[in-house]
Formats: C-alpha cells, structure tokens, sequence
C-alpha cells in the first residue's frame, strides 16, 4: 500500500522576511502567500473568512483556481499547464493569512541569551529567550539545527493584525526539536502561528497546547494556527500524542505529518477544543487513533486527510474522558456530550482495526471519505461516558454517513457496523455509500448489520479506481460517479476541488 505524503493547500508561506529584530518590514499583503499547488490564482478580494477570526469549515472559495495536482507539496505559483483551470473550494485561511512578521528574532544553539540578542548574526540561544522578547507582530525564527526539549511557554499573545509566528524557515528545513518529556508545551497563547518544526522522541506528547487549566474561559487559548509541522515517534507504548489541544479554540492544523505517536496515543488529541479545522494532513501508524475529539469538543471539521494505518480507531469522533476535564465544565442542569457536530468528510482512510467510530457523539458527520480495507469493522457506534447521579450524558446520536466508498475484505472483519450498548442507533442516517467486497462481491451489503434502511446504497459493485497500491481516485467508469447525495456543508473532495452536482460518493471528484 502507499505510504507516500500528500496534502493540500497550505495558507502560510513568509517568504522574504529577513528583517532583524528592530527593523519593520513591509507589511502589505503578500499574494503569493496563499497560492497552492491545488489553486492556480488567489486574490483576497472576495475572501469569506469570518471577521472574528473563526475557521471558516463550511464556504466555497470563490476566488480560486485548482490546477487539480496535489501530489508536491507546496506553496509556489504552479507552472503552467495545458490541463484545464477547475474551481478550488474550501477556504484553509486564518488570521495569519497575508500577513507576515514586522520583526525578527532568530534562535540558534550557538547563540547567547542577552537583552540584545536576536539579530541573525547574533541570535538567542533559547526559544524561552526569544518568547520573552516577542510583542504582536514578532516572527520567531528557529534556524535549522537541533534543540533541547521541554520547552514551556505561556501567555505568548499577538493580535489578529499583529500575530506571532514561531517555526523554521517557512518551506525550507525544518529545525528539531528532539527528546526529553515534551518537546514544546504552550499555555494560554493567542493569535499563534507554529510553523516547519520536527518534532520527536518525547516520552509524553510532542507538542501541548492548553489553556492553564482555565476550563470555563474559551478566551485563554484561542486563535492558534499548525502549518508543515512533523511530530513522530513520541511517547513509550502508551497514551502519548503527538499534538494534544486541550481548551484551544478556533484553530487549524494543516498540511502536517504525524507518525507513530504513541502505541495507545493520538496524531492528534482534542479535549474540549472548538470550531477547528484540519486539513490536508497525513497520519501513519499510529496505535490508538490520528485523530480523537473529545472532553466537550464541538464544531471541527476533518477534512481532505490521509490515514493509513491508524490502529483502533483512525477517526474517534467522541471517546471517554474524565468529568474534572470536560470544556465547559459539564453542567448538573442540562444535557451534556463527549462531542457534537464533528465532520469527518473527503478523508483516505487506509487500514486500521475501523476507520470512523461515532462514540457518545451527537450530531456528527461521516461523508465522502474513501475507506480502503479496515481489520476489524468499517463502523464503530459506541457509548463509553453514561449518564450517572451528578450529570446526564446524551447517547450517540443523530450520527450521518453519506456518501463513502468503503472498500474491503469480508473475510478480514466481523461485522459490518459494531453497536455498543446506551446508543441510539436508530436516530442514525445512511445514505448513498458504495459498498464492495473485493474478496466476496456477493457479502458486501451491511444491511444486516445497519441500524437503520440506508437509501440508495450501492453494494456489490466495483468502484472501478484508478488503482489500490498509489491511487484510489475514481475512473471515467466508476459507478461512483455523480451518485451521490448533495450535502450543502460539504464543499470541497480530497483535492481541494468542488464538488458536481450531484456528487460522486468517496473523497475524489472527476473532473
């Protein structure tokens, strides 16, 4: 199977900001800064970010192009083609897009700690240092060698005109940060872009983000951006993450590579973290999921990912988590969830023991993603945190999955669809999947096994793709193509290209 790294558009390139520390640059909008090599043309002109600087999870762009090639990653204008330009859709922009640093404070092992370090030719020695010195506007330029671990930062704060940026060269090598318990940890930070850091060999998680324990203020950690980050091998065999987000609100994770994190772990662990976005990332064998939402998480949208080989369950919509950690705090009064509207949509999910498990999540969202041989199930719908005495807890609920192609081996999985008990299965929606049994065609209907009557399934029929080693997107003839249910809030296939109407089922359009 493929193991090679794809992803999508990227919205944060700096290139050209080499001024020291003291010296303004230019701060004009930089257009180059948003063209990928999935958008052709990028103007700012009719940009649909939200005035609050929320992540924008549910609106076509309409001020791009797409060449339709993602398989380099990168920022740069794309050469010309002769293929034709096809429409992008779903804006990745944040409050840090255009925008670039008024100053620069560069770090290096060899530097000197000091009141005027910070200067390319005399750096600072230390990330804490250089923190110490940042005010909103400031880029924080680790140069590209290897640093000491556990490091902590706390209230670190730019503005939505003025953020901060902490990374490597943007595009270029990335600096490393290596061993010790956690490699970066980042407490009550706002308007924060982290950017090209290598990340591994921490005991604990890789990279923490929190809000200090403030579990009842959604202002303490808002507004941080993930862009070209790569975290793996973390942890010794257990719970560990590569990136664990506790209390973070309004957020992005992009075009980022997370790799063996933890035999029990997360690529990416989310507790009472809301209105996310997580785009174009790749994740490779990691034990426990790539990635998990749960303590109170709301409003995050999984989109255009690559999963191969995610361990229990690649995508943990949900999960189990103790009371004292649940964002907000859970209430006596009311109805609380582990997770609600979580969207899982135009994902490759390769592998795994079962690639989407809907535990104790409500409202939730399975659509489009292109499933390729699960292990064990090819759905998970679970309940792990109950209602008792002191608070109520609302079961798995109003879960949809629309318009997946789901490929597998009957002989390599129990059932089709596993249904824990204080569920409620029967609030669930199917819709418009495409089953295939490749070893046992006749075996591949799960209508034994589903909840509820799924409407226009396609079962037993060979999604004809391009192949099943590098490629699962679709052919001319696939039976895929443009059967699908139309879903408003789902705007954008694997490659960062609008959907037709209607739609084909799986994470690929044709065009």
């Amino acid at each position: 199977m493929r193991r090679t790294r794809s992803s999508l558009p990227l919205a944060l390139t700096l290139a050209g900001c080499s001024v020291e520390i003291g010296q303004p640059t230019d701060t004009s909008t930089s257009e180059g800064s948003a063209t990928t090599e999935s958008q052709g043309e990028s103007t700012t002109g009719t940009s649909t970010v939200d005035p609050t600087g929320a992540p924008t999870t549910s609106t076509a762009s309409t001020s791009s192009t797409s060449t339709g090639t993602t398989e380099a990653a990168t920022t740069d204008v794309p050469a010309e083609t002769d293929g034709p330009v096809l429409p992008g859709c779903g804006d990745e922009s944040h409050f840090a897009t255009f925008k670039q640093p008024t100053t620069l404070i560069h770090v290096a092992t060899d530097g000197a700690d000091g009141p005027d370090c910070g200067g390319e030719a005399t750096p600072c020695q230390t990330l804490a240092a250089a923190a110490a010195k940042a005010t909103p506007g400031t880029g924080i330029r680790l140069l590209g060698e290897t640093f000491g671990p556990d490091i902590f930062l706390t209230d670190l704060a730019g503005t939505e005109d003025a953020p901060i940026w902490i990374g490597g060269e943007p595009n270029g090598t990335r600096p490393l940060i290596s061993g010790g318990g956690e490699g970066l940890h980042l407490s009550r930070v706002r308007h924060l872009v982290l950017h090209d850091l290598e990340i591994t060999g921490a005991t604990s998680n890789g990279i923490n983000v929190d809000d200090g324990g403030d579990v009842d203020d959604p202002e303490a950690t808002r507004f941080v951006a993930f862009e070209r980050l790569y975290i793996h091998d973390i942890g010794q065999g257990g719970n560990q993450d590569c990136l664990k987000l506790s209390g973070v609100h309004d957020f992005w994770v992009l075009g980022s590579q997370f790799e063996r994190c933890g035999a029990g772990g997360s690529g990416i662990d989310h507790v009472g973290c809301h209105r996310g976005l997580l785009v174009g990332n790749w994740f490779h064998d990691n034990g426990g999921n790539a990635i998990q939402t749960k303590g109170g998480s709301e409003d995050i949208e999984i989109r255009g990912n690559t999963m191969v080989d995610c361990g229990q369950r690649a995508v943990n919509m949900g999960g189990s988590t103790g009371f004292e950690f649940f964002r907000p705090p859970l209430t006596p009064d009311g109805v609380n969830a582990e997770a609600r509207n979580i969207r899982v949509v135009s994902n490759v999910i390769e592998g795994g023991e079962v690639p989407l498990a809907f535990v104790g999540c409500v409202d939730c969202l399975a659509a489009h993603n292109t499933i390729i041989r699960p292990q064990q199930w090819l759905l998970r719908i679970l309940q792990e945190t109950v209602t008792d005495q002191q608070f109520t807890f609302a079961p798995a609920s109003g879960g949809r999955f629309f318009n997946n192609l789901v490929l597998f081996d009957r002989a390599e999985i129990s059932t089709h669809v596993n249904i824990g008990g204080d569920t409620a299965p029967e609030t669930f929606s199917f819709a418009s999947n495409l089953w295939f049994a490749a070893d046992a065609p006749d075996q591949s209907s799960p209508a034994g096994d589903l909840p509820v009557v799924e409407t226009d399934p396609l079962t037993g029929v060979d999604p004809l793709l391009v192949n099943l080693t590098d490629d699962y997107r679709l052919t001319p003839a696939s039976p895929a193509l443009g059967t699908g249910t139309p879903l408003p809030e789902v705007v954008a296939d694997r490659d960062g290209l609008c959907w037709r109407d209607p739609p084909s089922r799986g994470a690929y359009e044709l065009h």
